[in-house]
């Protein structure tokens, strides 16, 4: 999607502790409609949560993002609308794979644009991909169960390091 002969340029938030396949398929949708993606790795210094630290989670994240031209991988602290105002995009990114993420997101949105003027665009997962999230991720890691098919090999890796020799592929 153009607006007119510029590229336009969105921002896909979000924590990605561990970026997986639902995150990678929503990012794909969007770089096929827009052409330039900024994936934002969301962090507040103030709080040290997180299995991964935050230099981890952008380099996972551009890993599993390099076989795409113009998407880009950054940190950033604060809301998710003055990330997209920092980045100069046009429009904010959500994904959604239930009606409660619908919920959620749209009273975000309607906030976001209120406040900024920044608009959010909705792209819905691959039905096959919407059941994961990396909450799940994580417990299906640290309990040794299999991942492979929920993430990339080198984010699986990265979470068996985590967890030890327990965890399964």
């Amino acid at each position: 999607m153009t607006n007119g002969s510029t590229t336009l340029r969105v921002l896909y938030p979000g924590s990605f502790d561990p970026i997986h396949l639902g995150h990678i398929d929503v990012i794909e949708q969007a770089h096929e409609l827009f052409g330039s993606v900024v994936v934002a790795i969301m962090h507040n210094h103030v709080k040290t949560s997180g299995l991964f630290g935050v230099d981890e989670r952008v380099e996972m994240a551009t890993t599993a993002l390099a076989h795409l031209d113009g998407v880009s991988v950054v940190e950033q602290t604060g809301l998710a609308v003055q990330a997209a105002q920092r980045s100069g995009v046009d429009f904010i990114v959500k994904g959604l794979r239930t009606s409660g993420d619908f919920e959620i997101e749209q009273q975000m949105a309607h906030n976001n644009h209120a406040v900024t003027g920044v608009r959010t665009v909705y792209l819905p997962c691959r039905p096959e991909l919407g059941y994961i999230s990396s909450r799940f991720v994580r417990e299906i890691a640290k309990y040794g169960g299999s991942i492979d098919h929920l993430v990339p090999a080198h984010v699986a890796d990265a979470l068996h390091r985590v967890y030890g020799s327990d965890a399964q592929n």
